[in-house]
């Protein structure tokens, strides 16, 4: 589904690659985590997948077809996309929100009143109580919610998500998270999603792709990377969570 191939990035006058030499195969259907510490190159790779950032050398398909080779306009129209923050349009009522791309696309009102109906029981927000509310009116975690209805709705085969929970509290982050993952499952998503929680990334992610300075340093599944690391960076981003319960546990029992 996405063909990642020695996709390079460079900012200027940063004197240093971004990302480098990058190569990553998604196939359809799955859901896989970039995880990375801060500048990284993992936000930086996701966005050239929908070209918010142009690679400066390399190739991106999706379903065989070079992203430069499309329009970017129609191109990010066609694929799902959540930011950390929401990034709701604030003088828009949430249906409103939602219908963004639909009316871009020229849907009729009708074919979009459908769709707003199905994605605002999708992501279990009664549609009588949210519809017509604005952003803030709404908890983090109702935006939030918005936010993936609104990436979901002119039906894009893939979804990308940077740092969608990392806004919420531990309690709404859980329940957001095991929603987008019940919806890429029922929907059949290729879903692509940026985290540096690896606690975040082994509960959610079908593999996991591990970046350190602009580089892929290992991909697997989450037993793959825990059962052989490839270096010392990997072991510790593994065992970070289980130091984090220790610790946890040790404070619980003083």
């Amino acid at each position: 589904m996405i063909e990642i191939l020695q996709l390079s990035k460079a900012y200027a006058g940063s004197g240093t690659q971004a990302v480098s030499d990058f190569n990553l195969s998604v196939p359809e259907g799955e859901f896989l985590v970039l995880i990375g510490p801060s500048g990284s190159g993992k936000t930086t790779t996701l966005n050239m997948v929908n070209r918010l950032v142009e690679p400066d050398g390399g190739e991106i398909r999706i379903q065989g077809r070079n992203v430069l080779d499309s329009d970017p306009v129609m191109l990010r129209r066609n694929i799902g996309y959540v930011f950390q923050e929401a990034g709701l349009f604030p003088h828009m009522t949430v249906a409103e929100n939602i219908a963004v791309t639909p009316n871009l696309l020229g849907w009729d009102q009708a074919r979009i009143r459908t769709r707003v109906h199905q994605l605002l029981d999708m992501v279990q927000l009664e549609e009588a109580a949210f519809a017509n509310r604005l952003p803030v009116e709404l908890s983090g975690g109702q935006r939030q919610r918005v936010a993936l209805a609104r990436a979901l709705a002119a039906r894009p085969p893939v979804l990308l998500l940077d740092e969608p929970f990392g806004a919420l509290d531990p309690v709404t982050r859980e329940a957001v998270a095991a929603d987008v993952r019940r919806i890429h499952q029922r929907l059949g998503l290729t879903t692509l999603m940026v985290t540096h929680d690896m606690t975040e990334a082994l509960l959610m992610a079908d593999r996991i792709a591990v970046m350190r300075d602009g580089r892929l340093i290992q991909v697997g599944t989450p037993h793959e990377l825990a059962a052989s690391p490839a270096d010392d960076f990997v072991t510790q981003l593994i065992e970070n969570p289980r130091r984090r319960a220790h610790a946890l546990a040790e404070m619980l029992n003083a």
